[in-house]
Order: structure tokens, then C-alpha cells, then sequence
């Protein structure tokens, strides 16, 4: 069996500072968070909360599950691109899944906050799911294995479902979904793809 390469860097720093914010949110509490949580507009919001939230967790199984799907997707993603253009992914996934959040909880009148780096490893699964559709991936919960394409339209589907059942749960299903589409424009742009003109 080959040796399993190496956790590319940004995603390894990633990883870190999660832990490591993670860790400040332990010692310092909500004095700390209230500075990075994304408030909904109305209700303190700030511009770098856009990016911010990204990097604080409710509790430990936030946290490691977030992180095992950084490492799973994004370790792959990071080595097939060039450091900028990860980071720039990256971004836009954080922004555009907050983009939604703030967007749905104006529409259905939420003040609840929101934190986690769940759009994020959202926005990575789709990308796997768009540039490896037919590698195979184990389900965690049931183990099932199911070809990545497949694994993007279950939770792309069952983010939906629960978001529009329970639109003020505790959750931030379309958080979710706008990590998604943000990884859906993002290739489309970089590959000169409707809605975007073809690049030079």
C-alpha cells in the first residue's frame, strides 16, 4: 500500500488556525466571538465577519468534522492547484456561503449568528464532486460507498430539505448550499462557462 502523501500546506495552516481559534473560544468565550461570529444585517454586523465566522465552532464534533472534510477534500484540490487560486476558492466559498446565510435570515427574519467552516467543506465537496465525478467516497454515516457526484446531490439535497423545513433551526443549511454554489461559479468562471464569457 503507497504511503499517503503529505497534508498540502494552506490546508495544514487551515487546519491550525481552526484549532488554534478554536482553542481562543475556549479560553476567552463569547468577549472573544462577538468580533468574528457573523451577525445577520441589522444586528452588528461587520465586514470581515464575512470571512471570520469561518474560522470559529460551536463544540468539538463542529470542529472535527469540519476539519476531516477540509483535509479530505481540500488536501486533494490544493494539489492539483497553485496556492492562489486555492486561497481564492477558498474566499469565495467562506463569502458566498455567508452571502446566503445573511440573504435567507433577512428573508425569513432570523437574528440568529452564525459560525463554522461548513460552507466551506461544502464548497470543496462540490468541487471534488465537479472534477472527480466518479471517484468513489465512504460515507462516514451509513459507511456506504458512493461516487462523488452522486455523495454532492444527497447533501446538496438533504441541505434543502432541512433548510427549507426548519428555516430557523439552529443550522445554517443555506450557508451550506451558498459554499456550494459559490465552488459552481468559481469553476464556471475559471473555465469561461455560462454566465461568465470565455476566457482568454
Amino acid at each position: 500500500m503507497p504511503p499517503m502523501p503529505p497534508m498540502p500546506p494552506i490546508t495544514q495552516a487551515l487546519i491550525l488556525i481552526n484549532v488554534g481559534v478554536f482553542c481562543m473560544q475556549f479560553l476567552f468565550g463569547p468577549q472573544f466571538e462577538r468580533w468574528l461570529i457573523l451577525f445577520p444585517v441589522g444586528a452588528g454586523l461587520m465586514p470581515w465577519q464575512l470571512l471570520t465566522y469561518a474560522f470559529l465552532h460551536g463544540d468539538p464534533m463542529h470542529l472535527i468534522f469540519n476539519m476531516l472534510g477540509l483535509w479530505m477534500f481540500g488536501s486533494e484540490l490544493e494539489r492539483i492547484w497553485n496556492r492562489k487560486r486555492f486561497l481564492l476558492f477558498c474566499a469565495a466559498c467562506v463569502v458566498s456561503a455567508a452571502l446566503a446565510n445573511l440573504c435567507f435570515s433577512a428573508v425569513v427574519g432570523s437574528m440568529r449568528p452564525m459560525l463554522g467552516a461548513s460552507g466551506l467543506v461544502f464548497g470543496f465537496l462540490l468541487a471534488y464532486a465537479m472534477l472527480f465525478p466518479n471517484r468513489t467516497i465512504m460515507m462516514l454515516i451509513p459507511p456506504i460507498p458512493m461516487k462523488a457526484k452522486y455523495y454532492a446531490l444527497l447533501f446538496g439535497t438533504i441541505e434543502l430539505v432541512f433548510g427549507v423545513a426548519a428555516p430557523m433551526g439552529s443550522v445554517a443549511h443555506f450557508a451550506h448550499l451558498g459554499g456550494m454554489l459559490g465552488a459552481f461559479l468559481m469553476l464556471r468562471f475559471w473555465r469561461g462557462q455560462p454566465p461568465f464569457g470565455r476566457r482568454r
